[in-house]
């Protein structure tokens, strides 16, 4: 099945595919609740979709932050997710043997930016055979990035994305260079660009990532007129509630006002 689906992906040309979903499972109603508007707005607009979720939250600053909920449970919602509205899911992995565990229950593993040079990790992600989304380090070049394409192609995986998802910029922030994404397009893959995390704010004073929300739709914009692929964006009923990087989401009533205007921009409307 991740052939078909990543056949879809690189076959898009006259519009974009959306990766969305909260930042972690919390519990099943929430991430039904998600998914369902997801759903309806891919079918309404015949947007290609992938429903995203991490089942566990490795990297949290705080160690009091939440991390999950139980990593089978949160995988088999994830699973159940994309058996009822019959749309492929994505979640995230940190260690090989996340990586085979995961793929028994989603159809893309995505690297997280701070693994995407870790060898053994992307190694074990391509043996899976499974699509594979690798974030941009927040401190690597686009160019730098066909070293990892390499890497997954010489284990024996083509079925390859990247996303981009901000450079640090200072400290505690980041912001988007747009020649990487034809830069990183030539590498021959599909191009994702992650608008929310694209907006934080890492490693506050507090232990908790800060963001500017109120700049989600301008990243998007500029990511749909610049070709980008793919549209990455985290989404939540709310944010301020939403128990993991809540600062840079967007809040799930919007997402269809988004998604109507970047169709628009693809159009040339």
């Amino acid at each position: 099945m991740h052939n078909q689906i990543y056949s879809k992906l690189i076959s898009i040309k006259d519009s974009f595919f959306l990766i969305a979903g909260p930042c972690v499972i919390e519990n099943e109603e929430v991430s039904f609740q998600i998914a369902e508007v997801i759903a309806t707005i891919a079918k309404k607009h015949n947007i290609f979709t992938i429903f995203k979720a991490s089942y566990r939250k490795a990297n949290r600053t705080d160690v009091n932050s939440f991390s999950g909920i139980g990593d089978i449970l949160a995988l088999d919602i994830i699973k159940k997710i994309g058996l009822t509205y019959n749309i492929p899911t994505l979640t995230d992995i940190h260690t090989g043997a996340e990586a085979e565990l995961a793929a028994k229950y989603v159809d893309i593993l995505q690297i997280p930016a701070f693994l995407c040079r870790q060898t053994d990790l992307l190694k074990a992600a391509a043996e899976t055979r499974k699509i594979v989304n690798i974030k941009k380090g927040q401190f690597l070049s686009a160019n730098s990035m066909k070293f990892v394409v390499e890497k997954m192609k010489h284990f024996g995986n083509e079925n390859i994305m990247l996303t981009e998802r901000g450079t640090m910029f200072g400290y505690n922030d980041l912001i988007v260079d747009y020649r990487n994404i034809p830069e990183m397009q030539s590498f021959k893959v599909p191009v994702v660009l992650d608008i929310t995390h694209s907006l934080q704010q890492p490693n506050l004073s507090t232990g908790v990532t800060g963001g500017k929300p109120e700049l989600i739709e301008t990243i998007a914009k500029a990511g749909v007129a610049v070709g980008v692929n793919g549209i990455f964006v985290e989404t939540h009923p709310n944010p301020a509630k939403a128990k993991s990087d809540g600062a840079n989401m967007l809040k799930l009533e919007l997402l269809e006002e988004l998604i109507v205007k970047l169709i628009k921009i693809k159009k040339g409307l």
